[in-house]
């Protein structure tokens, strides 16, 4: 009795996997891109007598769009992550709490009294530095290990993740070449009103 279920089982196997072969074949199916031509390739295949596989499945579940191939004058993918060049995480530390903290005592110490706005505070915890400018909003300071980044919310820039550039001895955010400290300054001192000395 068990041998004749294995043999009913491998029988029906290999009829599921002919008529699969069959129906939705790589080679047999339209190119498609979008689901219109999925549902154009559907009735094409109704009209012919054939079975309508684009209807059988949605574009997300299977793709009959054949891989694209890579000329000669393209461009290669984004390249393996050399380790070696990766900052280590106790120098990232070091220098992205020193950068951190130097921010935190400049403001609080030399702007902390005189810059007389509404809803001026300066918070770090979590090392996380905070410092809000009322109603002229909110700015946000933090490391991002993993990046080795440090990550800034500005009310005026928006987001910005700064990568250490050991040339210029500072964080620089890649997408303008705009500096940390320097942008941090620029900003601070036009929404305050007055000229604000980071570095």
């Amino acid at each position: 009795m068990a041998s004749r279920k294995l043999l009913l089982g491998l029988t029906a196997g290999r009829r599921l996997r002919s008529r699969t072969q069959q129906l939705f074949w790589p080679a047999n199916l339209p190119e498609a891109t979008t689901s219109r031509s999925l549902a154009a390739a559907a009735t094409a295949a109704q009209q012919s007598g054939g079975l309508p596989a684009a209807l059988l499945f949605s574009s997300r579940t299977i793709s009959s769009t054949r891989p694209a191939t890579q000329s000669a004058g393209d461009a290669p993918g984004p390249s393996a992550l050399d380790h070696k060049l990766v900052m280590p995480e106790d120098e990232f530390h070091k220098l992205a709490d020193e950068t951190i903290h130097d921010l935190l005592e400049k403001l609080e110490v030399e702007y902390g009294d005189s810059i007389q706005m509404d809803g001026f505070d300066i918070d770090y915890g979590n090392q996380v530095l905070t410092l809000r400018l009322g109603d002229l909003g909110t700015y946000v300071v933090n490391k991002q290990t993993p990046n080795r980044q440090i990550w800034l919310s500005s009310p005026m820039s928006g987001p910005s993740r700064f990568d250490w550039d050991a040339s210029t001895d500072g964080w620089i955010y890649k997408r303008t070449g705009a500096n940390l400290v320097q942008l941090l300054e620029k900003e601070i001192g036009e929404l305050c009103g007055t000229p604000v000395e980071l570095s």
